[in-house]
């Protein structure tokens, strides 16, 4: 080895970057951070924006639908990111990076303009389409333009600043709370926090200007057009067994973290959630909140017209508070008098009652989104109900002040729950950054196979912990971090591996398929984690927990595969 070379290997990656390739670094990294930026603004969002496009619904109703919100999302990224992969083998990386961008950014946008969930679902298909696309561009730029030596560590940096796009959304979550909090914003937030998702647009322009196609790209086609082997060939992929054993052991690995993340790791929002909405509504039980729903229920049914009063309001049978959390006679007889006025009957106490006599039909009403595990009500259960109303002291109070009341009531949870979810993603990112990061370190020392099952390890192990253990404020301060760590590691092994593993020819596409093919297993993720919360466990008292804790035995995928992984440690690229 030369004197110069010596001195090459020794000096810092960054150092070894001309300015163009800080530009390409840079560009890449802002498109996928844009990229995470509007992945978490609809984590954040999602469960409010399913919650009010449902209407009158209980939190395990609405539990399902965002879980089917996300999985939908899921398979429209997988199918974008297969389809923007190919297409960056075929015609380029830049110019089908632009397409990715307009693609997530608009139809995020657009998500904050849904008039109902069918729409929003189809919003979030499309939206996922352009977010799928992103990440094997963007890593494949990278590894063909920069220096071999600079590579890893610079892929490195690409997926560690993708939590900086999930940590401004988590800012743009607080900043949305305390606007809901000080009435600057009087409800659905969700729609504000989704039209700010289209700023991303904006790096479309940076793009056009400078950014050029990789030498290597255009080498690798100009030479394939000789040996007639096609940029973005699925044939060559799968059929040549040396990139389809890599192509399936890259599924793997990115189903395992995937599954990881999106069928677990981003319910821990929904997790501290309902932690803090548990907490608040407590301490509104604590101050007499029973008694009061309890006068403004009798009122809904003594006063004529008070049903389309409530209506109006936008008050929820679920924002009924009991005077322990198992009490929802309130809850019950909210949705009976609303779903006898859906139905254009006379609201009565004794129709309410004859409603409650049966048990959970799925006909839309009302009664019916409040509780799909509802049954038949007992005859104690409709003596307590009956009583419940014709003995509430209903003169002390009027409904028009009732339902100022429990509006102001509703802004106050939503937005302190907002914020607390808001910060739980924040830290979580914050996490998630070293964690990714300290792969890309540790990765050069042990090598990529001993790095991935190390930390695939490690975030199976802290994700069951946090789900099962966390329950104060406090814990969030260190856990949601810690869960960020463990989880987000072996994303920071996907940008460094993936594309190490195919040729210039094949990979955006290898890269995508390993990436997106993953995001296809891993959408049934989200709908388990909603069966296992709303069916299997619905039993337990918290099955939120339970379920997160059993689904982490998804991270053992990423161990059992790697036997079968080539190492690509101080490997150059192949060709």
């Amino acid at each position: 080895m030369s004197e110069g070379s010596a001195i090459s290997s020794q000096e810092r990656w960054y150092r070894l970057l001309t300015g163009y390739q800080w530009f390409v670094l840079i560009v890449c990294t802002a498109g996928w951070a844009f990229d995470t930026f509007d992945q978490q603004l609809f984590n954040l969002a999602r469960q409010q924006a399913v919650h009010d496009l449902l209407g009158s619904a209980t939190a395990d109703v609405v539990n399902f639908y965002g879980g089917l919100a996300t999985a939908v999302m899921l398979i429209g990224w997988a199918t974008g990111g297969i389809i923007f992969g190919i297409l960056g083998d075929k015609i380029g990386r830049a110019k089908t990076m632009i397409m990715t961008i307009a693609c997530y950014s608009i139809f995020t946008g657009l998500s904050a303009l849904s008039f109902s969930l069918v729409d929003f679902l189809i919003y979030r298909f499309i939206a996922g389409l352009g977010i799928g696309g992103q990440f094997g561009l963007g890593t494949a730029i990278v590894a063909e333009t920069l220096p071999d030596r600079a590579r890893p560590k610079a892929l490195g940096f690409l997926q560690a600043f993708s939590a900086f796009g999930n940590i401004s959304a988590g800012v743009v979550g607080i900043i949305f709370a305390q606007l809901v909090l000080a009435g600057h914003i009087q409800s659905q937030s969700w729609r504000w926090m989704f039209g700010v998702g289209i700023l991303p647009a904006f790096l479309i322009i940076f793009i056009m200007l400078w950014l050029k196609e990789p030498e290597r790209w255009k080498q690798a086609v100009a030479e394939g057009k000789i040996s007639k082997q096609k940029a973005g060939s699925l044939k060559e992929l799968f059929g040549d067994p040396r990139w389809r054993v890599r192509a399936i052991v890259g599924i793997i690995l990115a189903a395992a973290g995937v599954i990881g993340l999106w069928g677990i790791g981003v319910f821990g929002v929904d997790l501290v959630q309902s932690i803090f909405r548990t907490n608040i509504t407590a301490e509104y039980r604590a101050k007499g909140a029973a008694k009061e729903d309890q006068q403004f229920v009798a009122l809904v049914f003594k006063t004529p017209g008070a049903v389309e009063k409530v209506s109006e309001a936008g008050i929820l049978p679920r924002d009924m508070i009991g005077q322990d959390p198992n009490d929802k006679d309130a809850q019950y007889l909210l949705a009976a008098a609303l779903t006898l006025a859906s139905r254009k009957e006379r609201v009565t106490l004794e129709g309410a009652l004859k409603l409650l006599d049966q048990p959970w039909t799925d006909d839309g009403s009302p009664l019916a989104k409040l509780d799909r595990k509802r049954q038949a009500q007992t005859p104690e259960d409709r003596a307590r109900r009956k009583e419940f109303v014709e003995k509430a002291p209903v003169e002390q109070t009027s409904l028009e002040d009732h339902l100022t009341r429990l509006k102001e009531r509703a802004k106050n949870v939503g937005g302190y729950v907002q914020r607390w979810g808001s910060i739980q993603l924040l830290l979580f990112n914050i996490g998630a950054f070293f964690g990714i990061y300290a792969f890309s370190m540790v990765t050069d020392k042990l090598g990529r196979k001993k790095t991935f099952a190390l930390f695939f390890l490690f975030a199976m192990v802290v994700t069951a912990f946090v789900f099962l253990t966390m329950r104060k404020w406090h814990h969030v301060l260190w856990m949601a971090p810690l869960m960020g760590f463990a989880q987000l590691s072996v994303f920071g092994g996907y940008a460094i591996y993936f594309p190490e593993l195919f040729p210039t020819r094949l990979r955006s596409t290898g890269t995508s398929m390993c990436y997106n093919i993953g995001r296809y297993v891993s959408a049934f993720g989200p709908f388990l984690q909603g069966y296992l919360s709303g069916v299997v466990f619905a039993g337990f008292a918290e099955p939120m927990r339970v379920a997160g804790a059993t689904m982490c035995l998804f991270f053992l995928l990423g161990i059992v595969v790697l036997p079968f992984a080539p190492e690509t440690k101080d490997q150059p690229l192949p060709e």
